[in-house]
């Protein structure tokens, strides 16, 4: 008999394990809040005898080391991994024994790093699970960008063999357990949190396992997202072994040092949720809400290093944000106060306070406004509001120069960005509007710009509309669209004219893959020209079947 326990760590998408059976347990890729681990072994009434690490992680700081510590177990780390600190190296086909007919087999996936290592767990010789940490995950694998620019090719072609490896030598019915992909970062997609899936179902659905190597690897580099900016302290930390956590609560500040704080320019963060801290605030403060995704936003916003005061409702809700940042290498706060804003602030100094709206309101609005995108690029691609800016929140602090005088509306997908980029507007004096409200519901309202098929890109340019190709002239020269006009985004955003044939008429917007459209689209709304562009890009109108022609080939009819 075998068990496996999860440890969700939801703040950061992630999951660690605890395998084991009768008297002996294995962990797998733990959180630094190594408590939970142990508690969960304490339940089972096993001894922690091994904790092993898929790879050297980019995205938390591992509990692995200070686990050992506390347990004395084994702790097996891939060979390939530059560590400081004494560990068992791991190769591909290494065996540990966790317990009689209970046995971990090493299997070198290479991809996600270049020494990531999965796990089989095999109960009397026969394979029951598989911890994938960055490499199989559910539906998609994790992003290979996160090492080195150069390696990221390589590694993406590395993440499929490792893919096709797991899925030959294993049985079908072998649960896959991955470290990332709900809500992760370093995840190239994501799942539900509450997924569970096998190798059978993966060799079904899985991206790595049903596209050749090359559209896979074409695929994979053009949807990568952002990085978080911590997650290159993340590896080097993780690299020279985490100190152990003090999880104490931080000394007390008063209403004085608060504003001393705040005068100095260090950060004092407001863990309330997003309506309370918009109905009245310490003027200066910004709000990341505790039950957000806090150590991932804070740690990604924050400059490395600086201090940060945390401001509480509760002792229970500061105890909890300390948790959540400690994984993120965010160790002791420099101070702390609990309570509400006339408990922060000086004697007969008045808090400050912003609107929150709906999408509907935004749309019965009757004196110009800005209205601010805070989504990343890779949701903006889904659709978005014709004249809105676009500021993913990762960059707004550094380009607040480039929004607008006026009242700016700021939206994100579902309310939490816009929140956090509403206090860092409100902070820096702006008038600003939150925009409480889910994304659907501007489309519900009619405010978001289409994005049209393939199909219905050529409807419309059949009708009366110019199909406009964004792309460079090598790209435009290797495969157009019959009857497309060039006009390439580096002209267009250096304040070129359109193509004499394509103004004053309605516009389709069409490059590779849809980012470089949907930029166009975004400067072309801002001139007032009647714009839509085409989702998927050239890639997708040619797996639809439609015609592309070359420069030096006859142009078919349309």
């Amino acid at each position: 008999m075998y068990f496996v326990d999860t440890i969700e760590v939801p703040g950061l998408g992630n999951r660690g394990y605890v395998a084991g059976g009768v008297h002996s347990a294995v962990v797998v890729d733990p959180p630094r809040d190594v408590d939970r681990v142990i508690a969960v072994a304490a339940r089972r009434g096993v001894r922690i005898t091994h904790v092993v690490e898929t790879h050297v992680h980019n995205d938390y700081v591992t509990g692995g080391l200070e686990l050992t510590r506390v347990t004395g177990a084994a702790y097996l780390v891939p060979a390939g991994a530059r560590v400081a600190y004494e560990r068992v190296p791991v190769a591909d086909g290494d065996r540990a024994e966790i317990e009689a007919g209970l046995a971990l087999r090493a299997l070198a996936t290479p991809g996600h790093t270049p020494h990531h290592t999965s796990y089989v767990l095999e109960d009397d010789g026969q394979a029951v699970a598989v911890f994938t940490g960055g490499s199989l995950l559910i539906g998609t694998v994790g992003r290979p960008d996160l090492v080195e620019p150069r390696l990221t090719e390589h590694l993406a072609r590395a993440q499929h063999d490792s893919a096709h490896r797991l899925a030959d030598e294993l049985p079908d019915d072998t649960a896959v357990l991955p470290t990332h992909g709900f809500g992760s970062f370093c995840s190239a997609g994501q799942s539900d949190a509450g997924a569970q899936t096998t190798i059978g179902r993966e060799r079904l659905v899985n991206e790595a396992l049903v596209k050749d190597v090359d559209a896979f690897v074409v695929d994979l580099l053009a949807e990568l997202d952002d990085v978080p900016a911590y997650y290159a302290h993340m590896g080097p930390a993780n690299a020279g072994g985490p100190a152990p956590v003090d999880l104490t609560p931080p000394r007390r500040a008063d209403a004085e040092e608060i504003r001393a704080r705040l005068a100095a320019g260090e950060w004092v963060v407001d863990l309330r949720n997003r309506v309370a801290f918009a109905e009245g605030h310490v003027a200066g403060a910004l709000n990341f809400e505790a039950d957000g995704q806090l150590a991932t936003y804070l740690a990604w916003l924050l400059p490395w290093g600086k201090p940060v005061t945390l401001l509480a409702e509760s002792a229970a809700q500061l105890a909890d944000a300390q948790r959540e940042l400690v994984r993120v290498g965010i160790d002791r706060p420099a101070a702390a106060a609990t309570g509400s804003p006339d408990d922060w602030m000086p004697a007969g100094e008045q808090p400050r306070a912003f609107p929150r709206a709906t999408f509907a309101e935004l749309v019965a609005r009757q004196e110009a406004v800005v209205i601010l995108d805070v989504r990343r690029d890779s949701e903006r691609t889904t659709g978005h509001i014709p004249g809105s800016l676009h500021i993913p929140l990762h960059q707004l602090r550094d380009r607040l120069a480039e929004i607008p005088d006026g009242t700016v509306w700021v939206h994100c997908a579902g309310g939490m960005r816009a929140a956090i980029a509403a206090s860092v507007l409100d902070a820096a004096g702006r008038a600003v509007v939150a925009v409480d409200d889910r994304f659907d519901a501007a489309r519900e309202a009619g405010l978001v710009l289409a994005r049209l098929t393939p199909a219905e890109a050529r409807g419309r340019t059949r009708a009366d509309a110019v199909l406009l190709d964004v792309r460079e002239p090598a790209e435009w020269a290797a495969g157009h669209a019959p009857g497309a006009v060039p006009a390439p985004l580096s002209g267009l955003a250096a304040g070129g004219e359109l193509p004499q044939g394509a103004q004053g008429r309605p516009v389709v917007v069409i490059c590779r893959s849809g980012r470089r459209s949907r930029e166009a689209a975004d400067l072309l709304a801002a001139r007032g020209v009647r714009v839509a562009d085409v989702a998927g890009g050239m890639r997708a109108w040619a797996e639809a079947g439609l015609p592309v022609v070359r420069d030096e080939q006859r142009t078919s009819p349309a």
